[in-house]
């Protein structure tokens, strides 16, 4: 029947394509309306951070599409929102966070089995998996619910520098899970308020302890609610109850045909859910431990230990991607046209990376690897497949396609940020 639908839409190659079906609610998981207002005041409460200073909301805010809207930001050490934020000179971070805030949306759909940049937590058939071990997943809910424990454990996201607060102090440690744990110490904020007491009870009633589990399975729940997207102009053409303009068409032929853009960027939410190396820039300190060598960033290597997966990240959905800038897994790119083109021609590309990168005055060396023609090569040599030259009106069919994901009643967010929570802390208002 849909391709009836859209045959009859259509004249030409778009209707011949595999075009993905409209999504629908039994893609997604169901939310219960106590747990997402529960979470929704805990997602934009800056208690859950070490320092008490900033929120999940100061790095996936709505007004930069649930990023941060640079290309690495500043965690815990930094104040301000988006291009405002600086470093706090009182405190100011040890080094960026180092890689792009990834966007939140939809994912409470049930094929988003596998999180992060690199996948360093995803879902199986025996269960939820993480490089950190198996007590590390144990008692969430769903694997988003799982996500939420690394953003808080981390000294340059949430948790603090070693030494700055009990928080940071126990994940220096290694002491996260168990009475006195990072989690746990977190956990005893939230019950020691009690309008977080009765909205936990309200929400897991036959519960005997709130534990940070509890916490962060009603994030997650106030996530796949508030940022589920499926309700813009694609959408509507998808189901048969709308149109779209000519240049947009030429696009998702272009996107679902000869550019190959589908071929990762595949079903409804535009993506294969798979690792790929793309060439795309590295700047920032680069995801390295401690003891390790900066910069470099071996992406999914990092989780597998495969050098197959050397510089391979997970392909991102595209949803309201026009909204979610900077682009790449280093926001390398602050311009979408731009990174079209370099993403499709990779190999021109690595001779010259672009220099207009969103990042607050850091006094770090944030270009070490552009700066450094074997490490740029080794990068790039890891593409697989030929350089594909897009025309400027090939580019301009794209954009207007990926405009047609922008989704204006997501975007909004559907509950929106509260005005006040319930520590009395400071909400990042829009």
């Amino acid at each position: 029947m849909r391709v009836l639908l859209l045959s009859a839409i259509l004249a030409g190659p778009v209707a011949a394509m595999d075009i993905p079906a409209p999504v629908t609610d039994a893609d997604y998981r169901a939310t219960d309306p106590a747990v997402v207002e529960w979470g929704r005041l805990l997602f934009w409460d800056p208690i859950l951070s070490g320092n008490r200073t900033l929120s999940c909301g100061t790095c996936h805010h709505p007004r930069f599409g649930t990023g941060d809207g640079l290309a690495l930001g500043l965690g815990d050490g930094g104040v301000g929102l988006g291009l405002d934020r600086v470093a706090d000179p009182a405190n100011p971070p040890e080094q960026r966070i180092p890689r792009n805030a990834p966007a939140l949306w939809n994912l409470g759909a049930q094929e988003f089995t596998v999180l992060f940049h690199d996948g360093r937590i995803e879902a199986a058939a025996d269960g939820l998996r993480t490089p950190m071990g198996p007590e590390m997943v144990e008692g969430f809910d769903t694997l988003l619910s799982a996500q939420t424990m690394f953003p808080v454990l981390s000294a340059d996201e949430m948790a603090g520098h070693y030494g700055e607060n009990e928080v940071s102090v126990a994940v220096r440690r290694g002491v996260i899970t168990g009475p006195g744990g990072a989690w746990d110490l977190l956990a005893e904020r939230v019950r020691g308020i009690p309008e977080y007491r009765a909205l936990w009870r309200a929400a897991f009633p036959g519960d005997d302890v709130l534990d940070f589990t509890d916490i962060s399975d009603a994030i997650a729940q106030f996530v796949e609610h508030e940022w589920r997207s499926d309700t813009s102009p694609f959408d509507a053409w998808l189901r048969g109850e709308g149109t779209l303009p000519p240049d947009a068409l030429a696009g998702v032929e272009l996107f679902h045909g000869a550019a190959g853009c589908a071929a990762c960027h595949a079903g409804p939410f535009q993506t294969d859910h798979g690792f790929h190396a793309t060439g795309a820039p590295q700047l920032g300190p680069g995801k390295a431990a401690r003891f390790e060598d900066h910069a470099r960033d071996d992406g999914r290597m990092r989780v597998t230990g495969d050098p197959a997966d050397a510089y391979a990240f997970r392909t991102p959905s595209l949803r309201n991607v026009t909204r979610t800038g900077p682009w790449g897994h280093a926001g390398g790119h602050a311009d979408l046209a731009a990174f079209l083109r370099d993403h499709a021609a990779p190999r021109r590309a690595g001779a010259a990376w672009p220099r207009d990168a969103a990042l607050p005055d850091l006094p770090v060396a944030d270009w070490r690897i552009a700066d450094d023609p074997a490490a740029r090569t080794a990068i790039v040599a890891a593409v697989e497949g030929p350089d594909r030259v897009l025309t400027d009106g090939e580019v301009s069919a794209l954009m207007a396609f990926l405009a047609t994901l922008e989704d204006a009643d997501a975007l909004r967010g559907r509950l929106g940020i509260p005005a006040t929570v319930p520590s009395g802390l400071l909400v990042e208002l829009p």
